[in-house]
């Protein structure tokens, strides 16, 4: 089997990672996008180099997909080891290994720590997990990929602590650019569901608690399906058993033909084939669809169990991305709904491909004024366009704003000239704490006396300033602004005048309108006689 360009991209990556000495490595790819066929490959020539290879997953749908891959994509039969079946004394170099069997210590003692060579983890992102860590502990030297359509974590576990670097991603949008993944339209339906009384369980809400907060709004919802999603094939996502087979009721009341699956289906391959072959054209299922089953053929995708954790959300989506054109599949459509939740930030369509909390906020509510279905980079580039357009707007406003502030202000290489002050010229910190940073608070007092803290380099530096300023306060000495004022006018050494002598030449000045210095005034060899003295208020110079 002939990988894709990217798919071999991804396996000389992985590779180049452990021969680097990056021994515990993540692999992402899209759903969809043949990540059993990758690691399929990797296996193979991790085999030929002499290694056994481990294959985890938490599923059995799971563990017999992968080897059924790799036997299609390489050749390679796998050896079992689940329950009361065992790999041992098999001569098949690729096991497919369940964790819930494999975790168990009765089970492990079983096996060298060097028994296998290499480990890859399906659905990694569940790597975090107790049983995970306790069998890769068990075999500290192995090769470890995890394979994943995206790294987040629900529980916020981090995936860091497992993995030491990220081999390849390809991404969602270069994926559909592409054209290995058909283009995904989001439609926000104007119904608001609240989710303001649903708990938290695990780091995601509890299902329970969606599926009292749903169920009034699955008549609604039915009605809303019927305009946005007739004549597509889809399937929706809900958070209870009871909840699914309901809304399957009620789906089949407004004209759809719609099935229901779940763990505890006994016609559940049935109920899938016929979904497949067209006998339905609706399938509710209660989370039991996410990983492991693949319909090309779904070309509308319905989440109604909201979720905070974006590796479900993807798997939910990444079930109708697949390309399927001898069904005439043009897209997928996702339809997403007003979720109240003022405590918890949802996963939403614009959360697929977009990095930036800003453009993923501003695309959201662009769909959500729109109505009608956006193809999702569309979106996503209008609503960054949207934000790099506020972005600059706010920048030119702080950059304004900071010409004006700093136009007020004096530098302190100026003041301390103008003031003929060496000993703050020639200031050098003596102790840690005057070597640190200015605080804002310093900061903000400079500021406040018309000195720019820009080039204040030091904590000690910003203490002198300060204390210098209030000495020539008490003084009666000329203030920054008079200096920044009649300095820009020409006169010299201003520092070194009085606060009287220094106001009445400003007054002079303004009584001229501005226009310049008063009629016989040299500035640069004007000097006032000094005047200081206490009873002055500086605060407007």
């Amino acid at each position: 089997m002939e990988l894709r360009p990217y798919q071999a991209e991804a396996k000389y990556a992985v590779l180049s990672e452990w021969e680097a000495g990056r021994l515990r490595i993540l692999l992402v790819l899209p759903t969809g996008c043949g990540k059993t066929i990758v690691f399929a490959k990797i296996a193979e020539a991790e085999v030929k180099a002499g290694r056994r290879v481990l294959i985890l997953a938490h599923r059995g749908e799971l563990l017999a997909q992968a080897a059924d891959k790799i036997q299609t994509a390489t050749g390679l039969c796998s050896a079992v080891e689940k329950a009361g079946s065992s790999c041992l004394g098999s001569w098949f170099r690729v096991v497919v290994g369940s964790v819930q069997t494999l975790q168990r210590p009765a089970r492990l003692e079983l096996f060298e720590p060097d028994y296998f060579g290499t480990i890859i983890i399906d659905e990694a992102h569940h790597a975090a997990t107790d049983g995970y860590l306790r069998i890769l502990e068990h075999f500290p030297a192995a090769r470890v990929l995890g394979v994943t359509a995206t790294p987040d974590r629900g529980d916020m576990k981090n995936l860091g602590t497992v993995f030491d670097s990220l081999a390849y991603e390809y991404p969602l949008p270069q994926a559909i650019r592409e054209g290995y993944l058909c283009r995904i339209l989001a439609q926000t339906i104007p119904l608001k569901l609240d989710l303001a009384g649903v708990a938290l369980s695990n780091g995601d809400f509890a299902a329970g608690g969606l599926g009292d907060a749903l169920e009034p709004y699955l008549e609604q919802i039915a009605a809303e399906m019927v305009r946005a999603c007739a004549g597509r094939r889809t399937v929706v996502f809900l958070p209870l058993i009871r909840t699914s087979r309901k809304f399957r009721d009620i789906l089949n009341a407004h004209g759809f033909s719609a099935a229901e699956v779940n763990g505890q289906s006994n016609h559940r391959a049935e109920i899938l084939a016929d979904f497949a072959a067209g006998r339905y054209n609706v399938l509710c299922n209660s989370m039991l669809l996410t990983e492991g089953w693949d319909c090309p053929a779904v070309d509308c995708v319905v989440i109604l169990r909201p979720t905070r954790v974006r590796s479900l959300y993807s798997q939910m989506v990444g079930r109708g991305t697949r390309l399927s054109p001898e069904t005439g599949k043009k897209d997928l459509l996702l339809l997403d709904f007003l979720w109240l939740s003022e405590r918890h930030e949802l996963c939403r369509p614009a959360d697929l491909i977009c990095t930036d909390r800003a453009v993923a906020a501003r695309m959201t509510e662009q769909l959500a004024e729109t109505g009608g279905p956006m193809e999702l980079e569309e979106a996503a580039r209008e609503a960054a366009a949207d934000v790099v357009a506020q972005r600059e707007e706010s920048l030119a406003r702080q950059l304004a704003e900071q010409r004006r502030k700093k136009g007020r202000l004096v530098d302190p290489l100026q003041y301390e000239m103008s003031i003929q002050a060496e000993d703050l010229a020639g200031y050098v910190p003596a102790f840690g704490w005057e070597a640190a940073p200015p605080t804002e608070k310093q900061k903000s007092a400079l500021e406040k006396l018309g000195i720019s803290p820009d080039g204040v380099e030091s904590a000690g530096k910003a203490k002198l300033l300060l204390d210098r300023l209030a000495q020539r306060r008490d003084e009666g000495l000329s203030t920054p602004k008079q200096i920044r004022c009649l300095e820009n006018y020409g006169f010299k050494n201003v520092g070194t005048w009085g606060f009287e002598d220094a106001r009445r030449m400003i007054d002079r000045i303004a009584a001229g309108g501005w226009r310049g210095v008063p009629r016989g005034v040299d500035p640069a060899r004007y000097r006032p006689e000094p005047t200081p003295g206490p009873g002055f208020d500086p605060i407007d110079w």
